[in-house]
């Protein structure tokens, strides 16, 4: 069968079909834009008709995508020959196990096939009206087109407030991965979930690239495919801050200590996910860019599951505005549409203003730039470092807003190693900003008290 007549997807191959009715259960929001048009007979064998016949009628009955688990299920329960049965069961663990390379390809293509077959479908209606010579129908054959141009598209019309309701009462629909600072994951309702953008905010030399890597790091070890892009470092700075994440050994220790260190780095390597280090330009990197160079990541079949970009200030507007300020706000707008269209957390980090520096606490009004980088933001955790924390390895951290969880939370003198990665928010208690203040206010008033003493006392011997 070739291409110009084919009825079916046949004429692709069978693995083009495994790996379509992978994506189909996989992926979700590409399941949405296609189930409508894909049919069972559009493939080839008897039973992935089967599995994908399966698959649409539990989506149109839960309007919800079937995991692996349920399908296995549906078929064990509904069909009753032994033997189609097995088949049916060793096609859906062949689905399963297959790789996702060039996906981007299969939905592509696949997209492309139903609506060309939505197209012919609508084409032989309008020519049966044409050929009955009944020219009053002319407004129908136009309804009829237009129908069949509109199909396969992105459904995002909104949603019944009633809308898969388990979902949204279980405990698990955020699925949020965590930071690996308990006390900070405890605030977040356990970490960002996928399509929530998280943003740091800290004065430069503070440890932005410090705690995103400590947090890449965490969500790699849990299993996940993370994304690190950085403009500024040299890669392998990076990796021997994720080597440091991993041994403990301190960063000015790493090379006398190479040989102990290759022996268990085979331990972390063996992890689930992925760890890619990305360094891009920083004179012409757009969020266009990065999404592009994600989207064949995950073409070749390591789709991320949570992105970091250190920082954001080094990205640039993909078009050109009057003033700075209006181009920041844009593309950090860009990532959280990118975050959500790719299925992914997203993590960034901004500077702080020169207020910021030496700051005790650095405070939403200190964004560097544009407000609206902030105003974007899901969740917004600043970092503070005083002469004396730089000194003691500590740092002061402030939840400065969330979306889903306590905002207006201040760790001080958390453990905050920029030598050793190490960050610990459990040997200090969280305050509110007012209590803060007021400590803040506190210690002010002791010093000009001490002071005076200080002043009777000498006064006092001369």
């Amino acid at each position: 069968m070739t291409k110009k007549n084919s009825v079916n997807l046949g004429y692709l191959g069978f693995n083009f079909q495994i790996k379509l009715v992978k994506q189909l259960i996989e992926d979700i929001k590409f399941s949405e834009e296609i189930m409508d048009i894909v049919s069972p007979q559009y493939f080839d064998n008897e039973y992935l008709r089967l599995v994908v016949a399966s698959v649409k009628d539990y989506y149109e009955k839960y309007e919800t995508i079937p995991t692996y688990e349920t399908v296995f299920e549906i078929i064990r329960v509904d069909i009753k020959r032994e033997i189609v049965r097995d088949s049916a069961i060793e096609i859906v663990k062949d689905v399963k196990n297959g790789d996702s390379k060039d996906c981007l390809h299969i939905q592509d293509t696949a997209l492309k096939f139903c609506k060309q077959q939505e197209l012919k479908k609508a084409n032989q209606k309008i020519q049966k009206i044409l050929e009955l010579g009944d020219f009053d129908r002319y407004d129908e054959c136009e309804e009829i087109l237009k129908g069949a141009l509109s199909v396969g598209g992105e459904k995002d019309t909104g949603i019944d407030v009633f809308h898969a309701i388990e979902d949204v009462l279980s405990d698990d629909f955020r699925a949020p991965i965590a930071t690996g600072m308990i006390a900070i994951d405890n605030l977040m309702d356990g970490g960002l979930s996928k399509g929530e953008l998280g943003v740091i905010l800290a004065p430069f030399g503070v440890g932005k690239t410090t705690l995103v890597t400590k947090m890449a790091n965490n969500a790699y070890n849990l299993g996940y495919n993370v994304v690190q892009i950085f403009f500024e470092d040299n890669p392998k700075v990076i990796q021997r801050k994720h080597i440091t994440c991993w041994t403990e050994v301190p960063l000015s220790e790493l090379t006398e200590n190479r040989e102990e260190i290759k022996k268990v780095i085979p331990k972390f390597k063996s992890k689930e996910g992925s760890l890619i280090l990305k360094k891009m330009p920083s004179d012409g990197t757009t969020i266009p860019k990065i999404k592009q160079y994600l989207k064949k990541l995950t073409s070749n079949g390591n789709k991320p599951d949570i992105v970091f970009i250190d920082y954001m200030d080094c990205v640039v507007p993909s078009k050109q505005f009057k003033d700075e300020w209006s181009g920041e706000g844009n593309v950090m707008r860009q990532f959280e549409t990118m975050i959500t269209e790719l299925d992914v957390v997203g993590w960034t980090a901004i500077q702080g203003n020169r207020s910021s520096i030496g700051a005790s606490v650095v405070e939403a009004d200190m964004i560097g730039g544009s407000i609206k980088k902030g105003q974007i933001g899901h969740f917004i955790i600043s970092i503070a470092k005083t002469l004396e924390q730089k000194e003691a390895g500590t740092a002061t951290l402030a939840i400065l807003k969330s979306r889903f969880g306590k905002d207006g939370v201040i760790f001080e003198d958390i453990l905050f190693d920029n030598g050793t990665l190490k960050i610990d928010t459990d040997i200090s208690s969280d305050v509110s900003f007012l209590d803060f203040e007021k400590g803040e206010e506190k210690k002010k008033s002791n010093l000009v008290i001490e002071a005076m003493r200080k002043k009777k006392r000498v006064f006092g011997e001369q």
